[in-house]
């Protein structure tokens, strides 16, 4: 059974994609909107992708492991290789950041991987959760 998802904030497309994609209840998520939001914040959450980019046109083939890690609230911290990201923004269930030169854009409900390198190459692929993220 799908939870149905009450949020106010604007970060609810991803939301309910890292719900999905960790296949563990968000408490505060399922709440209604007019229900008074509790004083402690909900337990953060994670969820692990393992995404296998083939990048052209050298047609090499890369396993990349992204890390999102959340609360009920927003996304706090995005992850690439294990390494942190500098910065990042959400769009609906899509996550938009880079690495070095790679411009990278992970959709959480598709579980896909598209970049570019500034035009030079570009990469997509497909991802999977990792079980225990």
């Amino acid at each position: 059974m799908t939870p149905t998802l009450h949020c106010r904030s604007a970060w609810a497309p991803i939301a309910g994609a890292l719900l999905l994609a960790a296949a563990v209840p968000i408490p505060a998520l399922a709440a209604s909107p007019t229900a008074p939001q509790p004083a402690t914040a909900a337990p953060a959450g994670q969820v692990d992708l393992l995404c296998d980019a083939v990048y052209l046109p050298a047609r090499s083939s890369w396993l990349r492991r992204v890390s999102i890690h959340y609360d009920d609230q927003r996304v706090h911290q995005v992850r690439v290789d294990d390494l942190p990201v500098y910065a990042f923004q959400v769009q609906g269930t899509t996550v938009f950041t880079a690495l070095d030169n790679e411009r990278i854009q992970i959709d959480v409900a598709a579980q896909s991987w598209t970049s570019d390198f500034r035009g030079l190459a570009t990469a997509q692929g497909r991802c999977e959760r990792v079980p225990g993220g």
